[in-house]
Protein backbone atom coordinates (compact mmCIF):
# COMPACT_ATOMS: atom_id res chain seq x y z
CA UNK A 1 0.00 0.00 0.00
CA UNK A 2 1.48 3.62 -0.85
CA UNK A 3 2.18 6.23 1.89
CA UNK A 4 -0.91 7.82 1.10
CA UNK A 5 -3.37 4.95 1.46
CA UNK A 6 -1.68 3.95 4.64
CA UNK A 7 -1.93 7.33 5.99
CA UNK A 8 -5.43 7.74 4.73
CA UNK A 9 -6.57 4.05 6.11
CA UNK A 10 -5.02 5.53 9.66
CA UNK A 11 -7.00 8.44 9.58
CA UNK A 12 -10.46 6.43 9.07
CA UNK A 13 -9.25 4.27 12.32
CA UNK A 14 -8.18 7.12 14.43
CA UNK A 15 -11.29 9.08 13.72
CA UNK A 16 -14.40 6.58 13.47
CA UNK A 17 -12.77 4.04 15.48
CA UNK A 18 -12.98 1.13 12.75
CA UNK A 19 -11.17 -2.08 12.84
CA UNK A 20 -10.05 -3.99 10.00
CA UNK A 21 -8.77 -7.12 11.80
CA UNK A 22 -11.51 -9.77 11.58
CA UNK A 23 -9.69 -11.48 8.39
CA UNK A 24 -12.25 -10.62 5.75
CA UNK A 25 -13.90 -7.96 4.51
CA UNK A 26 -17.20 -9.14 4.72
CA UNK A 27 -16.98 -9.69 8.89
CA UNK A 28 -15.26 -6.23 9.07
CA UNK A 29 -18.70 -5.16 7.47
CA UNK A 30 -20.16 -6.86 10.85
CA UNK A 31 -18.32 -5.13 12.75
CA UNK A 32 -19.85 -1.62 12.06
CA UNK A 33 -22.60 -2.89 14.28
CA UNK A 34 -20.16 -3.14 16.97
CA UNK A 35 -18.30 -0.13 16.38
CA UNK A 36 -17.42 1.71 19.54
CA UNK A 37 -18.75 5.31 20.36
CA UNK A 38 -16.69 8.41 18.76
CA UNK A 39 -17.20 11.82 18.90
CA UNK A 40 -20.87 10.95 19.99
CA UNK A 41 -21.30 9.20 16.95
CA UNK A 42 -22.85 5.54 17.58
CA UNK A 43 -23.34 5.90 21.01
CA UNK A 44 -26.53 7.35 21.12
CA UNK A 45 -28.89 10.44 19.74
CA UNK A 46 -29.61 11.59 23.11
CA UNK A 47 -33.07 10.57 23.54
CA UNK A 48 -32.46 6.61 24.33
CA UNK A 49 -32.26 5.39 20.70
CA UNK A 50 -28.64 4.26 19.62
CA UNK A 51 -27.69 5.74 16.25
CA UNK A 52 -26.16 3.90 13.35
CA UNK A 53 -22.29 3.59 13.66
CA UNK A 54 -22.10 4.15 9.32
CA UNK A 55 -24.91 6.58 9.22
CA UNK A 56 -22.98 9.94 10.13
CA UNK A 57 -21.50 12.20 7.22
CA UNK A 58 -18.57 10.71 5.72
CA UNK A 59 -18.42 7.85 7.48
CA UNK A 60 -19.54 4.77 5.47
CA UNK A 61 -17.13 6.28 2.37
CA UNK A 62 -14.24 6.16 5.25
CA UNK A 63 -14.99 2.60 5.66
CA UNK A 64 -14.74 2.19 2.23
CA UNK A 65 -11.75 3.33 1.95
CA UNK A 66 -10.09 1.51 5.08
CA UNK A 67 -11.65 -1.80 3.40
CA UNK A 68 -9.90 -1.01 0.71
CA UNK A 69 -12.69 -1.54 -1.39
CA UNK A 70 -12.39 1.65 -3.13
CA UNK A 71 -8.99 3.46 -3.38
CA UNK A 72 -7.68 6.43 -1.62
CA UNK A 73 -9.70 9.72 -3.00
CA UNK A 74 -12.01 8.05 -5.24
CA UNK A 75 -15.17 10.73 -6.08
CA UNK A 76 -18.14 9.05 -4.19
CA UNK A 77 -20.60 11.87 -4.30
CA UNK A 78 -23.59 9.31 -4.46
CA UNK A 79 -22.61 7.67 -1.01
CA UNK A 80 -25.35 9.01 1.39
CA UNK A 81 -28.22 7.40 3.28
CA UNK A 82 -29.62 5.03 0.86
CA UNK A 83 -26.06 3.49 0.24
CA UNK A 84 -26.30 3.39 4.44
CA UNK A 85 -29.84 1.87 3.92
CA UNK A 86 -28.08 -1.15 2.09
CA UNK A 87 -24.96 -1.69 3.58
CA UNK A 88 -26.94 -1.91 6.73
CA UNK A 89 -29.31 -4.91 5.54
CA UNK A 90 -26.29 -6.53 3.91
CA UNK A 91 -24.87 -6.47 7.13
CA UNK A 92 -27.62 -7.59 8.81
CA UNK A 93 -28.28 -10.87 6.46
CA UNK A 94 -24.13 -11.59 7.47
CA UNK A 95 -24.81 -10.87 10.82
CA UNK A 96 -27.73 -14.22 10.66
CA UNK A 97 -25.78 -16.63 8.18
CA UNK A 98 -22.22 -16.17 10.02
CA UNK A 99 -23.98 -16.63 13.41
CA UNK A 100 -25.93 -20.01 12.52
CA UNK A 101 -22.43 -21.43 11.04
CA UNK A 102 -21.00 -20.97 14.15
CA UNK A 103 -23.54 -22.14 16.12
CA UNK A 104 -24.43 -24.77 13.37
CA UNK A 105 -27.76 -24.11 12.28
CA UNK A 106 -29.14 -22.99 9.24
CA UNK A 107 -29.45 -19.77 8.16
CA UNK A 108 -32.80 -19.37 6.72
CA UNK A 109 -34.07 -16.92 3.96
CA UNK A 110 -31.01 -14.33 5.01
CA UNK A 111 -28.12 -16.84 2.69
CA UNK A 112 -30.48 -16.15 -0.43
CA UNK A 113 -30.39 -12.28 0.00
CA UNK A 114 -26.57 -12.62 0.37
CA UNK A 115 -26.66 -14.43 -2.75
CA UNK A 116 -28.28 -11.49 -4.45
CA UNK A 117 -25.96 -8.96 -3.47
CA UNK A 118 -23.29 -11.51 -4.64
CA UNK A 119 -24.42 -11.61 -8.30
CA UNK A 120 -23.86 -8.20 -9.07
CA UNK A 121 -20.57 -7.55 -10.75
CA UNK A 122 -17.62 -5.43 -8.14
CA UNK A 123 -15.90 -2.40 -9.10
CA UNK A 124 -13.75 -3.00 -12.44
CA UNK A 125 -10.29 -1.92 -11.50
CA UNK A 126 -7.18 -1.30 -13.50
CA UNK A 127 -3.44 -0.29 -12.79
CA UNK A 128 -2.00 3.06 -13.18
CA UNK A 129 1.07 5.25 -12.41
CA UNK A 130 0.83 7.43 -8.65
CA UNK A 131 2.28 10.36 -8.50
CA UNK A 132 5.93 9.10 -7.82
CA UNK A 133 5.30 6.71 -11.21
CA UNK A 134 4.60 3.42 -8.71
CA UNK A 135 1.72 0.98 -10.07
CA UNK A 136 -1.14 2.18 -8.26
CA UNK A 137 -4.74 0.50 -8.38
CA UNK A 138 -7.62 2.44 -9.58
CA UNK A 139 -11.50 2.08 -10.17
CA UNK A 140 -12.51 2.57 -14.18
CA UNK A 141 -15.36 4.63 -13.30
CA UNK A 142 -17.20 6.10 -10.08
CA UNK A 143 -18.23 2.71 -8.11
CA UNK A 144 -21.92 2.10 -8.05
CA UNK A 145 -23.25 1.00 -4.44
CA UNK A 146 -24.68 -2.49 -5.75
CA UNK A 147 -21.00 -2.99 -7.24
CA UNK A 148 -19.60 -2.25 -4.06
CA UNK A 149 -21.84 -4.33 -2.20
CA UNK A 150 -21.25 -7.29 -4.44
CA UNK A 151 -17.70 -7.04 -3.48
CA UNK A 152 -18.55 -7.79 0.03
CA UNK A 153 -21.15 -10.14 -0.60
CA UNK A 154 -18.91 -12.45 -2.89
CA UNK A 155 -16.23 -12.47 -0.24
CA UNK A 156 -18.68 -14.00 2.49
CA UNK A 157 -19.69 -16.38 -0.71
CA UNK A 158 -16.08 -16.89 -0.61
CA UNK A 159 -15.84 -17.48 2.90
CA UNK A 160 -18.73 -19.59 4.13
CA UNK A 161 -18.21 -22.38 0.80
CA UNK A 162 -14.05 -22.37 2.37
CA UNK A 163 -14.41 -25.05 4.58
CA UNK A 164 -10.87 -24.45 6.07
CA UNK A 165 -11.89 -20.48 6.75
CA UNK A 166 -15.68 -21.74 7.67
CA UNK A 167 -14.31 -23.69 10.57
CA UNK A 168 -12.29 -21.27 11.42
CA UNK A 169 -15.27 -18.72 12.32
CA UNK A 170 -14.56 -17.25 15.96
CA UNK A 171 -16.94 -15.56 18.15
CA UNK A 172 -14.93 -12.97 20.23
CA UNK A 173 -14.67 -14.31 23.94
CA UNK A 174 -14.77 -10.35 25.45
CA UNK A 175 -18.00 -9.91 27.62
CA UNK A 176 -20.31 -7.62 25.54
CA UNK A 177 -18.50 -8.31 22.53
CA UNK A 178 -20.01 -9.96 19.55
CA UNK A 179 -17.34 -9.53 16.89
CA UNK A 180 -16.50 -11.96 14.48
CA UNK A 181 -13.46 -13.02 13.17
CA UNK A 182 -10.88 -15.54 11.24
CA UNK A 183 -8.68 -17.13 13.67
CA UNK A 184 -5.48 -17.74 11.83
CA UNK A 185 -2.91 -18.42 14.91
CA UNK A 186 -0.99 -21.45 15.80
CA UNK A 187 -2.74 -23.37 16.99
CA UNK A 188 -6.33 -21.90 16.83
CA UNK A 189 -6.16 -20.53 20.13
CA UNK A 190 -7.09 -16.95 19.50
CA UNK A 191 -9.90 -15.65 22.29
CA UNK A 192 -10.47 -12.30 20.85
CA UNK A 193 -11.03 -10.35 18.53
CA UNK A 194 -8.32 -8.33 19.14
CA UNK A 195 -5.89 -8.90 22.09
CA UNK A 196 -5.22 -4.95 22.59
CA UNK A 197 -9.17 -4.27 23.34
CA UNK A 198 -11.15 -6.69 24.64
CA UNK A 199 -8.12 -8.72 25.25
CA UNK A 200 -6.56 -5.97 27.53
CA UNK A 201 -10.01 -5.14 28.54
CA UNK A 202 -10.02 -8.59 30.12
CA UNK A 203 -6.94 -8.75 31.53
CA UNK A 204 -7.52 -5.32 33.44
CA UNK A 205 -10.82 -6.91 34.68
CA UNK A 206 -8.66 -10.05 35.95
CA UNK A 207 -5.96 -7.84 37.72
CA UNK A 208 -9.24 -5.57 39.35
CA UNK A 209 -10.92 -8.76 40.82
CA UNK A 210 -7.56 -10.11 42.28
CA UNK A 211 -7.13 -6.54 43.69
CA UNK A 212 -10.27 -6.45 45.07
CA UNK A 213 -10.11 -9.93 46.85
CA UNK A 214 -6.42 -9.04 48.55
CA UNK A 215 -8.24 -6.36 50.33
CA UNK A 216 -11.71 -8.43 51.15
CA UNK A 217 -9.41 -10.67 52.82
CA UNK A 218 -6.19 -8.41 53.93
Amino acid sequence: MATSAAHAVHTAHRSDRWRFDAGRVCLDLLATAEAEPADGVGSGSGDGHPQEPLAADGRLSRWLVGARLVPVDTPLPACGPRWVERFVELRGHLAQVVRAEIEGRPAGPALERINAFAAGAPPAVRAVRGPGGELVRALAAAPECGELLAAVARDAVELLTDPVARAALRQCEGESCRRVYVDTSRGRRRRWCSSEVCGNRERVARHRRRAAELRAVS
